[in-house]
């Protein structure tokens, strides 16, 4: 092993967090992050199996790996691929995981390389036990999830399926805490619909109106419709679905030409009264109405999902009460994550750090939250599986 991997048997939590931080996994590259967390699983005694899925020299990378055989199955999963970090603004180097006044620092940091490597600490305690585990442990990480998740989370829970490797239980190491760690567990995810609307018209001179055919206005119209209710009112579990008009486009510089063109794009961000065919029917509708012409291009990327109380998930708010004294709060905001697909197989649940400097210049996890993370999913394991 060189460098920053990790040692025969695995490392703490915080030296592996810093080992994968260093490799600089910006999406859709690798940076070997997820040959770094291969080689302490196998030390550690996991099974390992290297799943790159996609075409050519960009095929993602994912793994799966597995400790013993036996039920309940618990899977944790999570991504090694990071965002960008920016053109300047950083005081240290993003890659460099760098410690400092008690908190570590670096692209990743905790979204979400920390989450990782708090779990694998986490197994490598119950392991420390001498104790054989009554149940068994895997994980599914990938490198396609700040991208377009197109091969990774999504494919590999396919080959799981196909290779009877579906969990009991899955819990996905996103930062799910707005301030405090211990504050909120997510049990669910609102849908995500975007929807692309192209208007043809007929260009022409605007003092001659009756020559050309204005495609804004039918646009207009159609997104008069769309946003002049509210979808619902929310439910019980969800907040109220949201309906954005993300860009209007016509392409147009001149003040004297009525556009032959007119483009616009709006995101549903929506809970469980709804589904993304139902809500791109109701959009389809209202687009003929106005511009039985025009184009409509719709991408769902997610259904809500709740998942309904479970064994696992007392659990998990029992170890979270133990090592905080805060009884975290179940919730479904937010954006969409992993976890969209991984209800479709089993019951799932995210936990993981203080996501407030995500995606940030400067993005740091306090050690102390590493460790408390730690200490929560190993009270986790121990008591399921330990």
């Amino acid at each position: 092993m060189q460098g920053d991997g990790p040692r025969e048997g695995g490392k703490g939590a915080l030296d592996l967090a810093q080992a994968l931080i260093r490799a600089a996994s910006v999406t859709p590259d690798d940076g070997s992050a997820i040959g770094v967390l291969a080689a302490c699983l196998r030390g550690l005694g996991f099974t390992v199996v290297d799943l790159p899925f996609g075409e050519g020299a960009q095929r993602t990378p994912n793994l799966f790996a597995r400790l013993g055989q036996g039920a309940p199955h618990l899977c944790f999963a999570g991504h090694t691929d990071v965002v960008p970090p920016g053109q300047a603004g950083w005081s240290c180097d993003p890659f460099a995981a760098e410690l400092r006044g008690g908190m570590l620092y670096g692209r990743g940091a905790c979204d979400m390389k920390g989450g990782i490597a708090a779990f694998v600490g986490a197994v490598e305690r119950v392991l420390a036990s001498g104790r054989p585990l009554s149940g068994s442990v895997s994980l599914l990480i990938t490198g396609d999830e700040e991208g377009a998740a197109a091969f990774g989370t999504v494919k590999v829970l396919e080959w799981m399926k196909d290779s009877g490797q579906i969990p009991d239980f899955c819990l996905v190491g996103e930062p799910t805490n707005p301030e405090r760690l211990g504050d909120v567990i997510k049990i669910g995810r609102r849908g995500s619909l975007n929807a692309r609307i192209v208007v043809p018209g007929i260009q022409g001179h605007v003092a001659y109106p009756h020559r050309a055919d204005n495609p804004v206005h039918r646009l207009l119209a159609i997104l008069s419709e769309l946003t002049a209710r509210p979808l619902d009112e929310g439910t019980d579990w969800f907040e109220p679905s949201s309906l954005q008009v993300t860009s209007v486009d016509v392409g147009n510089d001149a003040t004297n030409v009525i556009p032959g063109r007119a483009e616009a794009r709006l995101n549903i961000r929506f809970n469980d009264l709804h589904t993304g065919q139902g809500l791109a029917d109701w959009i389809a509708g209202i687009v003929t109405a106005h511009a039985p012409a025009a184009e409509l291009h719709v991408r769902i990327s997610g259904e809500a999902f709740r998942t309904e109380p479970t064994p696992e998930l007392d659990v998990l708010v029992a170890a979270i009460r133990g090592a905080t004294g805060r009884t975290p709060r179940l919730d479904t905001g937010g954006g969409t994550s992993d976890a969209r697909f991984i209800s479709r197989y089993c019951p799932v649940a995210e936990f993981g750090l203080v996501g407030a400097s995500m995606h940030k210049v400067d993005e740091h996890v306090p050690v102390s939250d590493l460790l408390a993370l730690t200490d929560i999913y190993a009270a986790f394991l121990e008591r399921l599986v330990g």
